[in-house]
């Protein structure tokens, strides 16, 4: 694979997030006796609309690197404002199909002061991302192709247009994963290059499958298990390697962390650094997306990243590749 160009597309959802804030407590207002017939509106006194989907989060994080990751997404017709904000960071939105009529999927919760939360999610735009096709991503071929939680038909389309035409792919099913079938989620397994996963969703996929983590590493050649503030867990066929989380300056959020790991692994990817460094390089990428609110708000230069990456690891100079490319 040739360093100086890497073509990455990213599938997976795109979605706005509205995030209310009840001064109150839910349960106050709900009578079990009246449940049949619950009719209820919460007065909020604050709304925050932030920008997510994963497929954004984990090209955001790449972007911030220089690289130019390719998305490929079912949008509504509200997306306009997010494509320039994407494309100002580095991102091609070539991909991004706008499906007339509809909005982008969208994230609705109102969360209470005791933390208890009603939400819903709209699909929109998402429920049609099968209409979308490998090949429409980029005129070239793609060297790495990223299977992110999306519309379970398009998930499993992107699996066998991967294998049909010979491309690598990271397969990264978490939240879809109680959406497909056993069968669905060996199809995406056994032909991946990668496999990323958090701790319990890797126990969810060898409950389903039966499949052992020797029976993984038979069919991919890496596996990421991230297990939060304990780190990551980084197989192959022939090592484990434990990497330590990097404590944050403060915990803000953890929404999007697994995202910006998946974003920071693929930059050092892109590179061709080795595997632990970049699962290393992954661990301080979330941490930085850990300290702040929403899962594109973390910011950094690559000099930065390298500088507070060697307070924790001894790179022995390799990070200095991850300098001098351009955003623009």
């Amino acid at each position: 694979m040739e360093v100086s160009k890497v073509n990455i597309v990213i599938t997976g959802s795109v979605a706005y997030d509205y995030l209310m804030n009840f001064p109150g407590l839910f349960k106050d207002h709900i009578l079990p006796e009246h449940i049949e017939k619950i009719s209820l509106s919460f007065l909020v006194d604050s709304m925050e609309k932030r920008r997510g989907g994963i497929a954004p989060n984990i090209a955001y994080t790449l972007a911030l690197f220089g690289e130019h990751p390719r998305l490929l997404a079912a949008v509504g017709e509200d997306f306009e404002d997010y494509r320039v904000w994407l494309e100002s960071h580095g991102v091609n939105t070539h991909g991004a199909k706008v499906i007339p009529g509809v909005y982008t999927a969208s994230f609705f919760a109102n969360t209470d002061q005791s933390n208890a939360q009603i939400a819903s999610f709209y699909t929109g735009a998402m429920a049609f991302a099968s209409q979308l096709h490998l090949q429409e991503a980029s005129d070239e071929r793609p060297d790495l192709v990223v299977i992110s939680p999306n519309d379970p038909e398009a998930m499993k389309q992107y699996v066998r247009e991967c294998h049909e035409l010979n491309l690598s792919y990271l397969y990264d099913p978490s939240q879809q994963i109680v959406r497909l079938t056993a069968n669905e989620l060996l199809e995406g397994i056994n032909h991946a290059y990668a496999l990323f996963v958090n701790e319990y969703e890797f126990a969810l996929i060898q409950k389903m499958t039966g499949y052992s983590t020797k029976d993984i590493l038979q069919h991919v050649k890496l596996m990421v298990v991230t297990c939060g503030e304990n780190g990551a867990e980084l197989y192959t066929d022939t090592a484990l390697i434990h990497i330590p989380a990097i404590p944050p300056e403060k915990a803000a959020e953890p929404t999007g962390v697994g995202d910006a790991f998946r974003g920071g692994f693929l930059a050092a990817y892109a590179r061709g650094l080795d595997w632990e460094t970049c699962a290393k390089v992954g661990t301080l990428a979330a941490t930085y997306c850990l300290e702040q609110h929403g899962t594109q708000s973390h910011q950094f230069t690559p000099a930065e990243f390298i500088q507070r990456f060697r307070q924790h690891f001894d790179d022995q100079g390799k990070l200095d590749v991850l300098l001098g490319r351009d955003k623009a």
